[in-house]
Protein backbone atom coordinates (compact mmCIF):
# COMPACT_ATOMS: atom_id res chain seq x y z
CA UNK A 1 0.00 0.00 0.00
CA UNK A 2 1.12 3.42 -0.75
CA UNK A 3 0.41 5.73 1.90
CA UNK A 4 2.57 8.38 1.76
CA UNK A 5 2.67 11.11 4.24
CA UNK A 6 2.66 14.28 3.67
CA UNK A 7 2.56 16.97 6.39
CA UNK A 8 4.95 18.75 5.50
CA UNK A 9 3.67 20.04 2.27
CA UNK A 10 0.87 20.82 3.95
CA UNK A 11 3.27 22.65 6.81
CA UNK A 12 4.60 25.37 4.98
CA UNK A 13 2.00 25.84 4.01
CA UNK A 14 -0.04 26.94 6.96
CA UNK A 15 2.68 28.57 9.00
CA UNK A 16 1.19 31.87 8.19
CA UNK A 17 -2.34 31.00 9.07
CA UNK A 18 -1.02 29.26 12.07
CA UNK A 19 0.82 32.91 13.31
CA UNK A 20 -2.14 35.17 12.35
CA UNK A 21 -3.98 33.08 14.56
CA UNK A 22 -1.62 32.90 17.74
CA UNK A 23 -1.96 36.39 17.21
CA UNK A 24 -5.20 37.18 18.32
CA UNK A 25 -6.21 37.44 21.59
CA UNK A 26 -7.35 33.51 22.25
CA UNK A 27 -10.96 33.35 24.81
CA UNK A 28 -11.15 30.59 26.60
CA UNK A 29 -14.35 28.57 26.20
CA UNK A 30 -17.44 29.57 28.35
CA UNK A 31 -17.87 26.23 29.88
CA UNK A 32 -15.59 22.95 31.03
CA UNK A 33 -14.86 21.07 27.76
CA UNK A 34 -15.73 17.24 27.49
CA UNK A 35 -13.63 15.78 25.64
CA UNK A 36 -14.80 12.32 24.40
CA UNK A 37 -12.07 9.59 23.54
CA UNK A 38 -12.87 6.80 21.31
CA UNK A 39 -10.01 4.19 22.47
CA UNK A 40 -9.09 3.25 26.32
CA UNK A 41 -7.06 5.04 28.48
CA UNK A 42 -3.18 4.49 28.37
CA UNK A 43 -3.23 4.84 24.48
CA UNK A 44 -1.59 7.92 22.35
CA UNK A 45 -5.13 9.12 21.91
CA UNK A 46 -5.43 9.35 25.55
CA UNK A 47 -1.86 10.61 26.11
CA UNK A 48 -2.46 13.71 23.76
CA UNK A 49 -5.85 14.79 24.87
CA UNK A 50 -3.67 14.66 28.94
CA UNK A 51 -1.13 16.86 27.33
CA UNK A 52 -3.67 19.09 25.53
CA UNK A 53 -5.92 18.87 29.30
CA UNK A 54 -2.75 20.03 31.31
CA UNK A 55 -1.77 23.13 28.59
CA UNK A 56 -5.68 23.97 28.58
CA UNK A 57 -5.32 24.87 32.41
CA UNK A 58 -2.67 26.70 32.61
CA UNK A 59 -4.06 28.85 29.80
CA UNK A 60 -7.62 29.00 31.12
CA UNK A 61 -7.60 28.18 34.69
CA UNK A 62 -11.38 28.50 35.21
CA UNK A 63 -11.62 26.00 32.32
CA UNK A 64 -11.80 22.29 33.33
CA UNK A 65 -10.76 19.09 30.29
CA UNK A 66 -13.03 16.62 31.67
CA UNK A 67 -11.79 13.23 29.55
CA UNK A 68 -14.20 10.93 28.71
CA UNK A 69 -14.27 7.37 27.17
CA UNK A 70 -16.62 5.58 25.23
CA UNK A 71 -14.32 2.61 23.83
CA UNK A 72 -15.44 -0.18 21.59
CA UNK A 73 -15.41 -1.26 17.30
CA UNK A 74 -11.71 0.40 16.77
CA UNK A 75 -13.14 3.99 17.82
CA UNK A 76 -16.12 3.47 15.73
CA UNK A 77 -18.60 3.06 18.80
CA UNK A 78 -18.06 6.80 19.82
CA UNK A 79 -17.86 7.70 16.47
CA UNK A 80 -21.29 6.77 15.62
CA UNK A 81 -22.38 8.65 18.46
CA UNK A 82 -20.46 11.66 18.21
CA UNK A 83 -23.46 13.46 16.32
CA UNK A 84 -25.59 12.45 19.36
CA UNK A 85 -23.18 14.92 22.10
CA UNK A 86 -24.81 18.58 22.57
CA UNK A 87 -23.76 20.53 20.10
CA UNK A 88 -22.67 23.92 22.18
CA UNK A 89 -18.95 24.06 20.95
CA UNK A 90 -17.62 22.60 24.66
CA UNK A 91 -18.16 18.62 23.39
CA UNK A 92 -15.22 17.72 21.10
CA UNK A 93 -14.42 13.84 19.68
CA UNK A 94 -11.15 12.80 19.64
CA UNK A 95 -10.80 11.40 15.90
CA UNK A 96 -8.40 9.67 14.23
CA UNK A 97 -7.08 8.79 10.51
CA UNK A 98 -6.61 6.53 8.33
CA UNK A 99 -9.27 5.15 10.78
CA UNK A 100 -12.41 6.83 9.93
CA UNK A 101 -12.21 6.16 6.17
CA UNK A 102 -11.24 2.99 6.37
CA UNK A 103 -14.01 1.53 8.75
CA UNK A 104 -16.52 3.08 6.93
CA UNK A 105 -15.33 1.48 3.68
CA UNK A 106 -14.86 -2.07 5.45
CA UNK A 107 -18.83 -1.43 5.97
CA UNK A 108 -18.96 -2.95 9.31
CA UNK A 109 -19.26 0.67 11.41
CA UNK A 110 -22.67 2.33 11.55
CA UNK A 111 -21.38 5.50 10.29
CA UNK A 112 -19.98 7.22 7.32
CA UNK A 113 -16.77 9.43 6.88
CA UNK A 114 -19.24 12.33 6.07
CA UNK A 115 -20.88 11.90 9.14
CA UNK A 116 -17.82 12.77 11.29
CA UNK A 117 -16.69 16.68 11.58
CA UNK A 118 -12.84 17.67 12.05
CA UNK A 119 -12.23 20.86 13.30
CA UNK A 120 -8.38 20.49 13.94
CA UNK A 121 -6.03 17.93 13.36
CA UNK A 122 -2.88 18.46 15.79
CA UNK A 123 -0.55 15.28 15.14
CA UNK A 124 0.88 12.68 13.61
CA UNK A 125 2.76 9.29 15.25
CA UNK A 126 4.55 7.39 12.67
CA UNK A 127 4.55 4.01 12.42
CA UNK A 128 6.74 1.41 14.09
CA UNK A 129 7.70 -2.62 14.32
CA UNK A 130 8.81 -3.52 18.04
CA UNK A 131 9.53 -6.82 19.59
CA UNK A 132 9.75 -7.75 23.59
CA UNK A 133 12.95 -7.02 25.18
CA UNK A 134 13.09 -10.98 25.95
CA UNK A 135 11.94 -11.57 21.96
CA UNK A 136 15.23 -13.50 20.52
CA UNK A 137 14.39 -11.17 17.70
CA UNK A 138 17.42 -8.53 17.69
CA UNK A 139 17.49 -6.91 14.43
CA UNK A 140 14.53 -6.50 11.65
CA UNK A 141 16.89 -8.68 9.62
CA UNK A 142 16.14 -11.25 12.53
CA UNK A 143 12.49 -10.26 11.93
CA UNK A 144 12.57 -11.02 8.11
CA UNK A 145 14.44 -14.45 8.77
CA UNK A 146 11.63 -15.57 11.44
CA UNK A 147 8.79 -14.81 9.62
CA UNK A 148 9.96 -16.53 6.11
CA UNK A 149 10.98 -19.39 7.89
CA UNK A 150 7.74 -20.14 9.79
CA UNK A 151 4.76 -18.29 7.23
CA UNK A 152 2.13 -17.18 9.58
CA UNK A 153 3.31 -17.96 12.71
CA UNK A 154 4.56 -14.85 13.95
CA UNK A 155 1.77 -12.23 15.51
CA UNK A 156 1.57 -8.57 15.62
CA UNK A 157 -0.20 -6.70 18.20
CA UNK A 158 -1.93 -3.44 16.96
CA UNK A 159 -5.09 -0.96 18.03
CA UNK A 160 -8.02 -1.73 16.48
CA UNK A 161 -9.18 -2.98 12.87
CA UNK A 162 -9.28 -1.19 9.90
CA UNK A 163 -6.42 1.23 11.48
CA UNK A 164 -3.95 3.04 10.84
CA UNK A 165 -1.81 -0.13 12.92
CA UNK A 166 -3.90 -2.64 10.58
CA UNK A 167 -3.24 -0.98 7.68
CA UNK A 168 0.31 -0.72 8.44
CA UNK A 169 0.47 -4.68 9.13
CA UNK A 170 -1.31 -5.62 5.80
CA UNK A 171 1.87 -2.87 4.09
CA UNK A 172 4.37 -4.77 5.94
CA UNK A 173 3.55 -8.40 5.21
CA UNK A 174 3.26 -7.28 1.32
CA UNK A 175 6.28 -4.91 1.01
CA UNK A 176 8.41 -7.94 2.24
CA UNK A 177 6.85 -10.47 1.45
CA UNK A 178 6.09 -12.22 4.19
CA UNK A 179 3.23 -13.54 6.27
CA UNK A 180 2.52 -12.91 9.85
CA UNK A 181 -0.82 -12.42 12.17
CA UNK A 182 -2.50 -9.56 13.03
CA UNK A 183 -4.17 -9.09 16.86
CA UNK A 184 -5.99 -6.48 16.88
CA UNK A 185 -7.50 -4.79 20.46
CA UNK A 186 -9.51 -1.98 22.01
CA UNK A 187 -6.55 0.32 21.95
CA UNK A 188 -2.75 0.82 22.42
CA UNK A 189 -3.21 0.55 26.31
CA UNK A 190 -4.70 -3.19 26.22
CA UNK A 191 -2.27 -4.17 23.41
CA UNK A 192 0.51 -2.61 25.60
CA UNK A 193 -0.22 -5.94 28.20
CA UNK A 194 0.21 -8.24 25.28
CA UNK A 195 3.25 -7.22 24.09
CA UNK A 196 5.04 -6.73 27.43
CA UNK A 197 3.82 -10.18 28.46
CA UNK A 198 4.68 -11.48 25.54
CA UNK A 199 1.36 -13.07 24.17
CA UNK A 200 1.80 -11.67 21.04
CA UNK A 201 5.13 -11.71 19.15
CA UNK A 202 5.61 -7.78 18.52
CA UNK A 203 3.75 -5.04 17.49
CA UNK A 204 2.64 -2.73 14.77
CA UNK A 205 2.22 0.32 16.68
CA UNK A 206 3.25 3.93 16.88
CA UNK A 207 6.20 5.73 18.31
CA UNK A 208 5.26 7.10 21.42
CA UNK A 209 4.80 3.27 22.25
CA UNK A 210 8.32 2.38 21.79
CA UNK A 211 9.61 5.51 23.90
CA UNK A 212 6.74 4.96 26.96
CA UNK A 213 8.38 1.41 26.95
CA UNK A 214 11.92 2.13 25.64
CA UNK A 215 13.32 -0.72 28.57
CA UNK A 216 10.85 -2.63 27.59
CA UNK A 217 10.37 -3.48 23.61
CA UNK A 218 13.05 -3.55 21.10
CA UNK A 219 12.10 -1.53 18.17
CA UNK A 220 13.25 -2.37 14.70
CA UNK A 221 12.29 -0.22 12.09
CA UNK A 222 10.38 3.35 11.82
CA UNK A 223 8.40 4.81 9.09
CA UNK A 224 10.12 8.34 9.34
CA UNK A 225 12.06 10.51 6.56
CA UNK A 226 15.05 10.51 9.10
CA UNK A 227 15.67 8.38 11.94
CA UNK A 228 14.35 9.42 15.54
CA UNK A 229 15.40 11.70 17.56
CA UNK A 230 15.31 9.40 20.43
CA UNK A 231 15.90 6.32 18.57
CA UNK A 232 18.69 6.75 16.97
CA UNK A 233 19.66 3.18 16.60
CA UNK A 234 16.47 2.19 14.71
CA UNK A 235 16.51 2.09 10.69
CA UNK A 236 14.14 3.54 9.10
CA UNK A 237 12.12 1.43 6.64
CA UNK A 238 13.13 3.65 3.73
CA UNK A 239 16.84 2.70 4.43
CA UNK A 240 15.29 -0.95 4.61
CA UNK A 241 14.65 -0.47 1.01
CA UNK A 242 10.51 0.74 1.16
CA UNK A 243 9.53 4.51 0.06
CA UNK A 244 7.44 4.17 3.62
CA UNK A 245 6.82 7.63 5.63
CA UNK A 246 3.15 7.08 7.56
CA UNK A 247 1.62 6.83 10.75
CA UNK A 248 -1.96 7.98 12.54
CA UNK A 249 -3.12 11.38 12.42
CA UNK A 250 -4.88 12.56 15.48
CA UNK A 251 -7.20 15.53 15.73
CA UNK A 252 -10.40 16.63 16.96
CA UNK A 253 -13.93 16.88 15.71
CA UNK A 254 -17.34 18.10 16.76
CA UNK A 255 -21.08 17.17 16.43
CA UNK A 256 -22.24 18.06 12.83
CA UNK A 257 -24.76 20.57 14.19
CA UNK A 258 -22.15 22.54 15.68
CA UNK A 259 -22.15 26.00 14.50
CA UNK A 260 -19.36 27.30 11.96
CA UNK A 261 -18.55 29.92 14.67
CA UNK A 262 -18.34 27.52 17.31
CA UNK A 263 -15.93 25.21 14.77
CA UNK A 264 -13.38 28.19 14.31
CA UNK A 265 -13.22 29.12 17.85
CA UNK A 266 -12.56 25.39 18.91
CA UNK A 267 -9.76 25.48 16.13
CA UNK A 268 -8.10 28.75 16.83
CA UNK A 269 -7.86 27.29 20.86
CA UNK A 270 -6.34 24.17 19.50
CA UNK A 271 -3.85 25.88 17.44
CA UNK A 272 -3.02 27.91 20.86
CA UNK A 273 -2.40 24.88 22.14
CA UNK A 274 -0.39 23.34 19.36
CA UNK A 275 1.84 26.00 19.61
CA UNK A 276 2.50 26.57 22.88
CA UNK A 277 6.25 25.89 24.35
CA UNK A 278 5.32 23.02 26.70
CA UNK A 279 2.98 20.85 24.12
CA UNK A 280 5.66 21.55 21.95
CA UNK A 281 7.99 20.00 24.62
CA UNK A 282 5.92 17.06 25.56
CA UNK A 283 5.19 16.09 22.22
CA UNK A 284 8.70 15.79 21.42
CA UNK A 285 9.67 13.68 24.63
CA UNK A 286 7.49 11.29 23.68
CA UNK A 287 7.21 11.10 20.19
CA UNK A 288 4.54 13.30 18.70
CA UNK A 289 4.81 14.69 15.40
CA UNK A 290 3.12 18.34 15.66
CA UNK A 291 1.09 19.40 12.41
CA UNK A 292 -1.61 22.25 12.53
CA UNK A 293 -4.90 21.92 10.24
CA UNK A 294 -7.76 24.05 11.11
CA UNK A 295 -11.08 24.59 9.84
CA UNK A 296 -9.64 26.85 6.87
CA UNK A 297 -8.05 24.37 5.97
CA UNK A 298 -9.97 20.76 6.56
CA UNK A 299 -11.88 20.48 3.34
CA UNK A 300 -9.15 20.25 1.36
CA UNK A 301 -7.02 18.29 3.62
CA UNK A 302 -10.17 15.40 4.13
CA UNK A 303 -10.45 15.68 0.39
CA UNK A 304 -6.32 15.33 -0.79
CA UNK A 305 -6.78 12.55 2.81
CA UNK A 306 -9.57 10.62 1.49
CA UNK A 307 -8.47 9.69 -1.78
CA UNK A 308 -5.42 8.49 -0.79
CA UNK A 309 -7.19 6.45 2.17
CA UNK A 310 -9.98 5.26 -0.20
CA UNK A 311 -6.86 4.26 -2.54
CA UNK A 312 -5.07 2.18 0.05
CA UNK A 313 -8.04 0.46 1.00
CA UNK A 314 -8.77 -1.32 -1.90
CA UNK A 315 -5.08 -2.58 -1.97
CA UNK A 316 -6.43 -4.06 0.98
CA UNK A 317 -9.54 -5.47 -0.25
CA UNK A 318 -11.46 -3.28 2.56
CA UNK A 319 -14.92 -3.91 1.19
CA UNK A 320 -14.87 -7.18 -0.67
CA UNK A 321 -16.60 -9.92 0.71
Amino acid sequence: MSLQFSWRVWGAGLAAAVLSTLALAQPCPDKNVQYWQAFPPGGESDLSARHQQLVLKKKCAAIETIVQYKAGAGGALMWTQMNALPADGVNVVGINLPHIVFQPIEGQVQYKTADVTPVYWFHYTPDILVVPLASPIKTFADFLAAAKKDPGKLSLGGSGLNSANHAAHERLNAAFNIKTIYIPFKGTGDMTTAVLGSQVDGAMTYTPFAIANKARVRPLAVAMEQRHALMPDVPTFKELGVNWVDGAYRGIGVPKATTPEQRKRLSELWANLNNDPEMKELAAKNGFELVNVGVDQMDAFMKERTELYTEGAARLGLGKK
